[in-house]
């Protein structure tokens, strides 16, 4: 079994983010990046998988500030192999770019499985994970919550609005976007971070052109506008009636 989990990182939300010259990006100047919350639990999912099984795992990374650390956090875990997609990553890369160069990257894994996130908050376009079930032509399942892997298939737990659930069979190789592994993701103390970045290589892979159609185009960013402020009604039941009346009648709908 050949488990691959792409992953993405993405701006602290603890920090306060600021508005560039452009108007149209945040400043990155002093952002700092972190691993996506969801790759994460797919990190954790692969390891279980793996731990139940069997197999082997590779983690790929955009080359990010911070992705060197990411991948030995991964190595920690329990991850076998690490690839960094280096190229321009500088400026916001779209989900298609991203996930058609990662492709390749897959294609050449030979994977059975591919995890990851179900989704990022910076992505403009849409979440990673059909994009690369397309790329690869394997079938997709998102919002997982539970995989178990038995004679080249899968069964997954997939969640639905309203607290509905379903048990899904799907042939591998297969892409699933992973809202949560079945266990949370453990804690990794600094010293065998340190302890993998010493054991553990990373390997480098080109991510070749990008391809930006059909992407979002970002015309404006800003801080939220104050508006008016709300109106505060006082007095008894038919008093405040009276004033809604009011109102209502100045903006025309009475």
């Amino acid at each position: 079994m050949k488990i691959v989990v792409p992953i993405k990182l993405v701006p602290d939300l603890v920090d306060e983010f600021e508005i560039d010259a452009s108007g149209k990006a945040l400043d990155t100047t002093f952002m700092r990046l972190i691993l996506n919350e969801f790759d994460e639990h797919a990190i954790e999912q692969a390891v279980l998988i793996k731990e139940k099984g069997g197999g082997s795992i590779s983690v790929i990374a955009p080359e990010y500030d911070g992705a060197d650390d990411v991948l030995f956090t991964a190595a920690a875990r329990g991850v076998d192999k690490l690839i960094k997609l280096t190229g321009d990553f500088e400026s916001t890369v779209s989900t298609h770019s991203l996930a058609a160069s990662m492709s390749e990257v897959i294609k050449n894994e030979d994977a059975d499985l591919i995890l990851t996130g179900v989704q990022a908050y910076d992505s403009f376009d849409g979440p990673i994970g059909p994009f690369l079930a397309e790329y690869l032509e394997m079938p997709y399942v998102g919002y997982v919550s539970k995989v178990s892997v038995s004679d080249g298939t899968c069964t997954v737990h997939k969640e639905y609005p309203g607290g509905v659930a379903a048990e899904m069979e799907i042939q591998l190789p297969a892409v699933l976007g992973i809202q949560a592994a079945e266990e949370p993701p453990r804690y990794i103390a600094i010293s065998k971070v340190r302890q993998a970045s010493k054991s553990s290589t990373i390997e480098e892979s080109a991510a070749g052109e990008a391809i930006m159609g059909g992407v979002a185009t970002l015309d404006r960013m800003y801080v939220p506008e104050i508006g008016e402020k709300a109106v505060m009604f006082s007095g008894d039941e038919d008093q405040v009636a009276d004033q809604i009346i009011e109102v209502l009648r100045e903006i025309g709908i009475l």
